[in-house]
């Protein structure tokens, strides 16, 4: 069980940095506004967390 919580955690901060570099990706994208707002307002973006659990 506590090997399911470490790697839903790795998996968490994964997809946070993977969120950030489609993100800046697509921002830098030649493509035009409309498509470049579609692709970023359908991108499953992960919450960062706010605060830090011990």
């Amino acid at each position: 069980m506590m090997l399911v919580s470490v790697l839903a955690e790795i998996l968490e901060e994964y997809t946070v940095v993977l969120s950030d570099v489609l993100r800046q990706l697509f921002y830098s994208a030649p493509f035009p506004r409309r498509v470049r707002f579609l692709i970023l307002h359908n991108l499953p973006f992960a919450d960062r967390p706010t605060a830090l659990s011990a």
